[in-house]
């Protein structure tokens, strides 16, 4: 996925904010889902399942900085019943400038908001979709 970077991913030095990086990726990965027809908004909100991160490790290999036009791109390297871990590259032309591992849980969302989110298994059509 490209994305272009703004004043606003940016610190004082216009060097991309750490943080930013963490926002490139949820971008790309529900573009991912969305490109493979899966829709996250329907399915929180009709087959009541969620996505979140139980965690992440990340590499900062170099800057991004103000007006780049960076890639974006997910690989699932495991899925698990209600999990999986994708590795996510942010990119300049060849130049890797960022890696991530995320861990993301499938959970039930009615547990979510009570407060003790419960682990369910990913649902075949989305696990179909995260695979091809």
């Amino acid at each position: 996925m490209p994305v272009r970077v703004y004043l606003e991913d940016t610190d004082a030095g216009g060097i991309v904010y750490h943080a930013s990086y963490l926002r490139f990726m949820e971008r790309a990965r529900t573009e991912w889902l969305r490109a493979a027809g899966i829709g996250l908004d329907d399915w929180q909100t009709r087959q009541r399942v969620l996505f979140v991160v139980r965690s992440l490790t990340v590499d900062y290999l170099g800057p991004a900085r103000l007006d780049d036009r960076v890639d974006v791109s997910v690989n699932v390297m495991t899925t698990r019943r209600a999990s999986l871990v994708c590795e996510q590259i942010v990119q300049r032309g060849e130049e890797r400038l960022t890696r991530a591992n995320v861990q993301l849980a499938c959970i039930d969302a009615d547990s979510a908001s009570s407060g003790r989110a419960r682990p369910v298994a990913i649902p075949p059509a989305i696990r179909e979709a995260m695979t091809a």
